[in-house]
């Protein structure tokens, strides 16, 4: 990488590592993203005119949509036509350079270009090939498109994403796509340990849709053990009671009483002691049986004081309780601000830019600060120069032919 984008940075974990990100919108990008910030080099591969799709989405800062921002720091940008000939043996050649490569087309859309597998493997024995998909090669859902919502529909998560009669909800974060990036990352590093060993490189099958029936947890086991899929209760809990959002007299309270000393502390709490002694209520089977008959007698109580009454005291019980923050807030409170969350970034053509560091200490420490995201193309010419030993002759060559794009100054965003 360029110098002034490295200075003074600690050597990351990955550092030495080089990436190839072939992928695109969300999934693939949050992947690779964290290999970035945990030391990588990544080169992204974009396409010539257009880029990543998610670079017209707005909001803007500066040239940069909010969502390109938030999924491509730290990474080198080269556009390229991989439908043309020349384009696609440049792909080839950075890969054979490459210790990883990323993609999250379509399942045969990359064997179709020459940029399977199998044709770069052949090249690079020692390479770790990461495909991220909505369903999974051999899926029969395969060839269906798929985003986010529709791996959580799929999933069962919707199903519970609600209150009891309600309409179903997706996650307000797209958990779908980033499910497959986090376990994208955890095959690709458990394979790049495996090839120290063997010296061999390969291939890693990610679905979206595995993702999320995977974090499924203990509702998938009380399916089970049952053979009933579990209700939708909101913010409650299946199987643990009082758990979940009470009203106040202005608003709303999360609480959260997992083990019976929390439950005895909340009803102290509340002023009704009496309740941990109540038959109806001794023991987690009594209180999940006579849910409706506690929680009426527990929002009659907190409706008569505010929140400000009850986050006071709660805290006061040693109660697991939060208020419930809007994403702002979130962002703004002490805690984000202490653990050095927010990191500021600064690109030539947009300022200081903001964003989320990737949330992974290592010797007590958050990662170092990244390089900000790129232009569509910003680094295209260093990367055939430095990586592939292109000259600058060859170069002008491919930028007349529109094989392709090398972007500088100030970028207009397309809205």
């Amino acid at each position: 990488m360029d110098d002034d984008k490295t200075a003074g940075r600690r050597p990351g974990p990955l550092s030495g590592l080089r990436v190839l990100d072939f992928s695109r919108i969300l999934s693939g990008p949050y992947c690779t993203q964290i290999l970035a910030d945990l030391g990588a080099e990544v080169i992204k591969i974009e396409t010539v005119g257009k880029g990543d799709e998610t670079r017209s989405f707005p909001p803007f800062k500066g040239p940069f949509s909010h969502y390109f921002i938030a999924l491509n720091r730290g990474k080198l940008s080269i556009a390229l036509d991989l439908k043309s000939e020349k384009g696609a043996a440049i792909a080839r050649d950075l890969a054979k350079n490459c210790d990883i490569v990323v993609e999250n087309f379509r399942p045969g859309v990359m064997d179709k270009l020459g940029l399977g597998y199998e044709t770069l493997s052949a090249d690079n024995p020692g390479l770790v090939y990461c495909s991220i998909t909505g369903f999974g090669d051999d899926s029969p859902l395969r060839d269906k498109p798929a985003f986010d919502i529709v791996a959580q529909a799929l999933s069962g998560i919707m199903s519970v994403n609600r209150e009891a009669g309600g309409t179903p909800n997706r996650l307000g974060i797209p958990m779908g796509d980033m499910a497959g990036g986090i376990y994208a990352l955890f095959g690709i590093l458990a394979a790049m340990v495996q090839r120290q060993t063997t010296g061999k490189g390969q291939r890693i099958d990610i679905s979206m849709l595995d993702g999320l029936i995977g974090m499924l947890g203990y509702l998938a086991q009380i399916y089970f053990v049952t053979g009933k899929a579990p209700e939708p209760v909101g913010t409650k809990h299946p199987s643990i009671v009082p758990y979940g959002a009470y009203p106040t007299s202005d608003g709303h309270v999360i609480v959260a009483c997992l083990t019976e000393q929390f439950w005895c502390n909340f009803a102290k709490a509340l002023d009704l002691p009496d309740l941990v002694s109540d038959e109806r209520f001794c023991e987690y089977s009594r209180r999940l049986e006579n849910r409706d008959t506690l929680e009426a007698i527990i929002e009659e109580r907190m409706r008569r004081d505010d929140t400000d009454y009850w986050l006071a005291r709660l805290q006061e019980y040693d109660v697991p309780s939060a208020p419930i923050l809007d994403v702002g807030q979130a962002l703004e409170q002490a805690h984000t601000r202490e653990r050095d969350l927010i990191d500021t970034t600064c690109h030539p053509a947009a300022g200081e830019i903001k964003v989320l560091r990737t949330p992974i200490r290592l010797d007590g420490h958050p990662l170092d600060a990244s390089s900000p995201p790129p232009l569509l193309g910003e680094q295209t010419t260093e990367i055939l120069s430095r990586v592939l030993g292109i000259d600058s002759r060859e170069i002008g060559s491919l930028t007349e032919d529109s094989v392709v794009l090398q972007q500088s100054g100030q970028q207009t965003p397309r809205r």
